[in-house]
């Protein structure tokens, strides 16, 4: 269950998670964009205030996670960690059309290690990030899978015998093809989405619309009303 956004003294305003990793440089460029100047984040800082918004950045994995138990009252993260931590308490708001990707089923190009075990098991040993998505897709597609789950290297698990195959993420295809593995399915796909605290919703509603509409403003090739928000300062 959400709870309200506690005080915080050192933070005026909203306070927005905001992602480090894939889409870190997409989100301080929207955020340059919107006026904000991000220098100090660009120089590792890890919380940067300005008048009317606080920023703070972390894990993609933990902007759901501070947004529902409303340490942050906005953050902005992929649908694929909305989609795999799909119990959390949060509004999706906004998608920003940025960091657009493909989660995929893939296995080693040339064969059908997939079929092979399923028609010989009767199930499919996948290793993944995102186990919660992977069952649940096998699940609507009426399949048996073993969900192996990984934190990282998970494009190296078919070779080295872990698993048959593999759900990730996919931009380009590039590191899947380095690895030697073919997209067989295509079961999403992914971008930045602006989530927000459901109790902020209510009672900061006046200032959270008002940045969800400068937001849509630059998304949509505009101008954010309002004009620049000066400088911050990092905390």
């Amino acid at each position: 269950m959400s709870s309200a956004p506690g005080e915080r003294s050192s933070l005026a305003g909203l306070v927005l998670a905001i992602p480090r990793g894939a889409l870190f440089q997409e989100t301080l460029a929207l955020l340059d964009r919107l006026g904000y100047d991000t220098d100090s984040i660009r120089k590792n800082e890890r919380r940067l205030l300005f008048p009317e918004l606080g920023i703070v950045t972390m894990r993609p994995s933990d902007v759901p996670t501070y947004v529902e138990h409303g340490a942050a009252d906005l953050g902005i993260t992929g649908k694929d960690v909305i989609c795999e931590q799909s119990d959390r308490d949060v509004y999706e708001l906004l998608d920003l059309g940025y960091g657009r990707c493909r989660m995929v089923l893939a296995a080693a190009s040339g064969s059908d290690a997939l079929g092979e075990s399923l028609r010989r098991l009767g199930r499919m040993r996948v290793a993944t990030k995102y186990p919660r998505t992977t069952r649940e897709y096998f699940a609507r597609t009426g399949r048996h899978v073993e969900v192996v789950e990984v934190k990282g290297s998970v494009e190296i698990a078919p070779r080295c015998g872990l698993a048959d195959g593999i759900v990730d993420l996919t931009a380009t295809g590039r590191t899947l093809a380095e690895n030697g593995l073919q997209v067989v399915e295509e079961i999403a796909t992914s971008t930045a989405r602006l989530i927000a605290n459901p109790v902020a919703h209510k009672l900061k509603a006046r200032a959270l619309d008002e940045f969800v509409e400068r937001v849509k403003a630059v998304v949509n090739g505009g101008a954010p009303p309002g004009g620049r928000s000066g400088e911050g300062s990092p905390r």
